[in-house]
This record gives structure tokens, sequence and C-alpha cells, in this order.
């Protein structure tokens, strides 16, 4: 009798099992990240994963490729999601500006003050006309899906000595990637730009090609650029590191409309893992630069607004030369002005 009734039961639960994994293989989605598993993105990925392949009931499958797996540069992972063959790749903002020049308003210093600022206007609508440009420029190829975060803020740092001011920047050698608003940037501040490979940085410190680069905490440990020589941080926060996030578009629109419900979700859960993610890394990672010997600056108010005034010629550059350039950065500032005052009038209620 037993033996009738555990079959029975294995019966119906490998029934089962067989069930979802059918229904799985109706939707499954290859998604890759060009980075590793201590990576923001990965953390991301197995939340939108789990939440998927969860909501879902077992109807979407989601296949993670961690690396260059399947594309190694962005151009090249773009052209992936464009074809088909990748469906979800998050990049950064440098990592499409050469298909999409308009991303590049992230990297643009001083517009976004803080993480609540920052997070309230990537969940919003601004979010939404940059999809809109996107695949009106990818002829409806490309889908933005949303904007998470990859590292949280950059800095300033340096091997020379501590930058409270625009003034302390004065010919500095920063690393900068091969985009013309970094440059623009760097040289707004008084430093030369010099670009150099993210591989070859650590050795770059060492031997004094360059004297400083503008990169988040978590990056600057991971790398271990300290012990080139790296011992100087100022947190000026001049950009958010945001992570875009891409989708094939005709394998988006082409799921009913309550998977497609179920991805938008997935989406969203990944933004918010991807949000937390580095405020908790950063956390170890200042302690231990600090630990090590590491100098690590908070500019005053005062000091932080003379660095956003003299960053300030990039933002005519950049509605001035790039393509979609004043469209998204009014879209950006007008963002960012309703999200300071919702957070104010919160404040507000807050205090009282």
């Amino acid at each position: 009798m037993f033996s009738k009734t555990f079959k029975a039961v294995a019966t119906a639960a490998l029934m089962a099992t067989t069930a979802i994994a059918a229904q799985a293989a109706d939707y499954t989605i290859r998604a890759t990240a060009n980075s590793n598993e201590n990576d923001e993105d990965y953390d991301g990925l197995v939340v939108f994963k789990n939440f998927v392949e969860s909501a879902s009931n077992g109807a979407i499958e989601v296949e993670l490729f961690i690396g260059t797996q399947l594309c190694a540069k962005g151009a090249e992972c773009l052209q992936g999601v464009a074809d088909g063959t990748i469906d979800v790749y998050i990049s950064t903002s440098g990592g499409a500006s050469g298909i999409f020049p308009y991303v590049q308003v992230l990297d643009l210093p001083y517009l976004m003050a803080n993480d609540r600022v920052a997070e309230s206007v990537l969940a919003g609508d601004f979010t939404r006309k940059m999809r809109e440009m996107a695949l009106a420029d990818s002829g409806d190829a490309i889908r933005l899906m949303t904007i998470g975060n990859t590292g949280g803020w950059r800095n300033f740092a340096n091997t020379k000595r501590r930058v409270a001011s625009p003034s302390d920047m004065e010919g500095l050698k920063i690393r900068t990637v091969v985009a013309d608003l970094p440059q623009e940037l760097v040289r707004s501040l008084g430093a030369s730009p010099t670009p150099i490979p993210w591989p070859e940085l650590f050795t770059s410190f060492q031997t004094g090609v360059v004297e400083g680069s503008k990169n988040g905490i978590t990056d600057i440990m991971g790398m271990k650029f300290p012990d080139a020589g790296l011992q100087y941080v100022t947190l000026d926060g001049h950009a958010y590191m945001g992570a875009l996030w891409w989708m094939n578009n005709a394998k988006f629109m082409d799921m009913p409309e309550d998977m497609r419900r179920v991805i938008v979700d997935g989406f969203s859960a990944l933004q918010q893992a991807t949000f937390a993610s580095p405020k908790r890394k950063s956390i170890k990672a200042y302690e231990d630069f600090v630990a090590g010997g590491g100098d690590l600056y908070v500019p005053t108010p005062d000091e932080k607004a003379a660095f956003k005034e003299a960053a300030a010629p990039v933002y005519d550059w950049f509605k001035g030369n790039v393509k979609g350039g004043e469209e998204i950065f009014d879209a950006l500032t007008s963002a960012v002005a309703d999200a300071e005052a919702d957070i104010e009038a919160g404040m507000a209620k807050d205090l009282n």
C-alpha cells in the first residue's frame, strides 16, 4: 500500500515537474553581463531571474551568461540585442554611447545630488523618454528596460594630493575612457584627460602614465589601486554610475501582456537590487581604503558648488555637440527638479 501511494505521489511530482519544464521552454531569455559574480550587475540578474521564473510560474526561463561568453564589448553586445542573439544586456553609458550618444547625459557632472534624487529620477519618466529615443534610433530593435546602478558614484581619486577645489586638479593626468564627454569634463577642471584601457590602469598608476581617475570606491578597492599608489579620494560624487539594461524589443513585444508585466516587474526588482548593492559594498570598501592609509576627503557644500561651477561649460558642450543632447538634457534636469521638490515636500511633512 505504501509503495503504491509513494509511486503515485512520485509520478504526480514528476508529471508536475515535466509540465513546468515544458512551460518554461515557451519563453527563454538569454541575459548577459560583461562582469563577474562580485558585481552589482550579477546581483541584479540573480534577482531578475528568480523573480521572473517564479512570477511566471515557470513559463519564462532566464539563462545567465556572465563575462564574455556571448559578446565582449558594448557595440558588439548591443548588435547582438538588435539581432536577437542576445535578449538582455547591461551596459554603462560609455558602452552604449557609440550607438546612442545621448545616454552620456548620465555622465554629466553634479546634476543629481544624492541617491534619493537619482533613484527617483531613474524610476520615472526620464527613463521612458530615453527608451523612446533608443527605440526610434534602433528601428524599434533595442528597448531600454530600466536604468540601475553599477558601482555607486564616481569620485575623483589620485596618487599625488588631496583635492578640495578645482584648482587642486590643475595639471593632474586623469584617466578617462575614449569618449569626448569625460575628456571635456576633466579639461574643464584644469586637469589633463588621458585615455587608458581599464586593464592597463593599475600599471599606469605605478608608472605615472596617469595620476588619477574618476571611479567608484568599490572599483578602486576591487582593482587594488591603492597598491599602485592611489591614496587620495575626494567624495565629490560628480556622476551616478548608471547601468542601462537593454532588451531585444521583438522578444519583449511578442510575449502576451501578462508575461510582459512579469518582465517589467522583474526589471523593477532588478533595479532596486542594483540601487541597494553598491551602498552595502561601499561601506567595507571605504573602511578598507582608510585603514590602508588612504586620504578620504568630503568637500564642503561651498567646495562642491565650486566644482559644479567649474564644470558647467560641459553642459553647453553636451547640448551643442551630442545628437539628441539638448532634448535628453532637458528631460533629465526637469526630472531632477521634480524629484527634488517631491523629496523636499516629503521631508517637510516628516519633520513635523
